[in-house]
């Protein structure tokens, strides 16, 4: 086999640019670079790099989401380069464009070069370059030229080679008579590249004209601006909207149940723009379900389209992954959320000895302020969720049993998520809940996750109140035990007593009297009665001053943490254990009788120490204790609520949808004619021999040598050359009839 290189006429696609022979130097390296197949592959890799950058990061979130993710300093760098909006950022569309020009300048270069060697057979290969072909054949045949032209003819023809004859005089072939057959097959490989190159134009010109290369077009034109502020649709100004016939566009617009819009909100940068639709969308109904985890199963809303120049309306149902399109604008279901849920609720104190309640309304998106005389706060409603899945099998509910636990330890596991750890899952729809903040004078606010309805947590049924202090941090749950009644109201009247020093001070006195014998002396009675109030007023928060510093004698605002502080600072290490034991009995005794100071108080009967009452009466204590850690100073317990669904739609006018749909169709076909189909030409040389027969010589190229083209070739040399008998005269050269 020979090691020289094919004497083809090279007809590869170079990847050096358009080189002017006018013009300065700068401006022709300029444009030779620019229209090189170099530069059009390294924009490519940009491209790719930079929907990576646009798939991992989220995009078009608002600019505090990336602060509290990237911190200050990285999401300040990521702003200046617009990672927020790859694909609508001046250096993407940039990109695109340079990678239009440039992918247009090499197909402007190279298709004439490839429609020329399209209709170029190079019949005029001499026998000299045929010779140092890989693969090659040679034998003589006994009938004259022509007949042997016939034949070879016909084999091209019925192997599907289209060919061209040329006749060549004697004194080209030293004196002999000679024909060039030139056939070839598969030259729709080289249309892969005129297509592949043609689907990327289209593709980069079909996404600038989706983009929001028409919309900043419209903003460099005619002075359109994002609107950076809050305010009413029907009072933003006209610079901050769109026209109607705006041709390209991609928005989003919120229905609440019953609600009717035809304006688009456009999200650029930090602001939006309107965009008006030439129609009306009315939300007649939305429709959900949920799978038993809680997670939306389908969802789809119910619409009558309205068009104001002829006054038709067509009711349709937009469901999720069928969307509708009227009047050229596309109206996807794109989600769901609420359209200004009615919430009826009860507002409790949280501080102070009041148990006093005030009836609160408000709705989903709003916001309400409250005030005392000493202090402003200001309420602001999130979210209604109706419908709450949690896992409430035995191994991930958490339960505490106070009895068994140490004073001085186990104080952070009362509060938490309300399930936690890994297990079999039980899944149960736990009810209503409302989400709001509260925000203080000072801007500060903290998010509130209340259930509506008690939960029923290893056998005890208990309010959910969770907290968190940001918004990537999790909640932390007070869990308030349920009355006999399934109320909060018993444990809302044992807080208010436990902040009342004079019901301290009574509960003090009653413990006293069921604990000592009625004989018991004044001294051991006052001690004791001295020690109960103390214990009470410690866990109340009530902190007595260290008398030679004057500071609190303890950190913990209150509730079981102060009490245990307290004794490690008044108690020796070796006495701490017996010490504690003493406190539990006395803070646990005197609690009950609290306990039983609120209920006379509200004209109910004394309980006795059966499992039930115990159980609530620990649950309670835990949460009083936890309550120290409970930031507001309200407890906003939803008693009813009116939900009004919203659909949300995303409506997108995209005309250039048509061409990236036909850029990918041509991408197709570009690289299914690259890659799987390959061009074949075969020559054939026959001259004539003095004893009336011909010399018959073939030779054959591929752009992409492969095992099926050796089969063919191997296939076409028996089908043309394999019928004659070689000429035992002839002494042609080692393997002249082979590779």
């Amino acid at each position: 086999m020979s090691a020289t290189p094919s004497p083809v006429p090279n007809t590869s696609l170079s990847t050096s640019g358009w080189e002017l022979q006018h013009g300065s130097r700068v401006w022709r390296a300029f444009v030779e670079l620019l229209s090189s197949m170099r530069f059009a592959i390294a924009l490519l890799v940009i491209v790719a790099i930079a929907s990576i950058i646009g798939t991992v990061l989220t995009q078009g979130q608002p600019y505090n989401n990336y602060i509290n993710q990237f911190g200050p300093f990285w999401a300040e760098v990521f702003r200046k380069f617009d990672l927020y909006n790859v694909y609508s950022s001046w250096w993407f569309l940039l990109i695109l464009t340079f990678l239009v020009v440039s992918t247009s300048l090499c197909l402007i270069r190279n298709t004439p070069k490839i429609i020329t060697d399209l209709k170029t057979y190079k019949e005029g290969m001499r026998e000299q370059s045929m010779r140092h072909f890989h693969e090659r054949g040679e034998t003589v045949f006994t009938e004259g030229r022509a007949a042997t032209v016939a034949h070879l003819t016909g084999v091209m023809r019925s192997h599907g080679y289209k060919f061209k004859v040329q006749e060549r005089p004697a004194v080209q072939e030293g004196g002999a008579g000679a024909t060039m057959i030139a056939a070839k097959t598969g030259g729709i490989n080289r249309i892969g590249y005129v297509l592949t190159h043609a689907a990327i134009v289209l593709i980069c010109v079909g996404a600038l004209f989706d983009g929001d290369m028409m919309i900043k077009a419209q903003m460099w034109l005619f002075g359109k601006e994002p609107l950076k502020a809050n305010m009413l649709v029907s009072q933003v100004p006209e610079i901050n909207r769109l026209s109607v016939h705006n041709p390209t566009y991609r928005g989003n617009l919120q229905i609440p149940d019953g609600g009717t819009s035809n304006m688009a909100v456009l999200s650029l940068g930090d602001g939006v723009l309107l965009q008006p639709l030439p129609f009306e969308i009315h939300l007649k109904k939305f429709n959900i379900d949920f799978y038993s985890t809680g997670m939306p199963r389908l969802y789809s809303s119910d619409v009558v389209i309205t068009d104001p120049k002829t006054g038709k309306s067509m009711p349709a149902k937009i469901e999720v992954n069928h969307p509708l399109t009227f009047d050229g604008v596309t109206i996807f279901q794109s989600g769901f959320a609420d359209g200004g849920s009615e919430l009826f609720l009860k507002a409790w104190p949280m501080h102070g000895p009041s148990d006093k309640t005030f009836d609160l309304t408000g709705t989903v998106g709003s916001e309400s302020q409250l005030s005392n005389g000493a202090q402003s706060l200001q309420v602001e409603f999130t979210e209604l969720r109706v419908f709450n899945v949690q896992d409430m099998s035995p191994a991930q509910t958490t339960g505490v049993k106070p009895k068994e636990q140490s004073l001085l330890s186990g104080f952070d596991q009362h509060l938490g998520a309300p399930v936690a750890a890994p297990g079999e899952r039980h899944l149960q729809n736990i009810g209503p809940a409302v989400i709001y903040k509260i925000r203080d004078a000072s801007g500060q606010a903290h998010e509130y996750f209340n259930y509506m309805l008690p939960v029923e947590l290893n056998g005890e049924k208990v309010f959910l109140a969770g907290e968190r202090g940001s918004l990537d941090a999790g909640y932390k749950y007070l869990r308030i035990p349920a009355d006999g009644n399934d109320s909060i109201d018993g444990w809302m009247r044992f807080r208010a007593a436990l902040f009342n020093p004079r019901d301290r001070q009574q509960a003090a006195a009653q413990y006293v009297a069921a604990s000592l014998p009625p004989d018991a002396t004044a001294e051991l009675k006052n001690q004791l009665l001295v020690t109960a109030a103390r214990t009470l007023d410690i866990f109340a928060g009530e902190i007595p001053n260290d008398p030679k510093t004057g500071k609190p004698v303890v950190q913990a605002p209150g509730g079981l943490p102060a009490l245990a502080q307290y004794l490690e600072a008044a108690v020796p290490q070796d006495k701490l254990q017996q010490a504690s034991d003493v406190f539990v009995r006395i803070l646990n005794g005197t609690l009950w009788q609290l306990w039983q100071v609120s209920r006379e108080q509200h004209g109910e009967k004394p309980v006795t120490q059966d499992p039930a009452h115990e159980k609530f009466f620990d649950s309670a204590v835990l949460a009083l204790s936890d309550t120290f850690f409970y930031p507001s100073p309200l407890y906003l317990q939803m008693t009813n609520y009116k939900q009004i669904q919203a659909s949300i739609f995303q409506v997108a006018r995209a005309p250039g949808k048509v061409v990236v749909y036909t850029g990918a169709v041509l991408l197709i076909l570009g690289v299914f004619a690259m890659l799987y189909i390959r061009e074949r030409r075969v020559w054939f040389l026959v001259k004539d021999r003095a004893d009336g027969g011909s010399d018959t010589l073939m030779a054959m190229s591929t752009n992409r040598r492969t095992l099926e083209y050796r089969k063919e070739f191997e296939t076409l040399r028996a089908a043309s050359l394999g019928v004659a008998s070689p000429d035992p005269t002839h002494n042609p050269a080692p393997d002249n009839a082979s590779t």
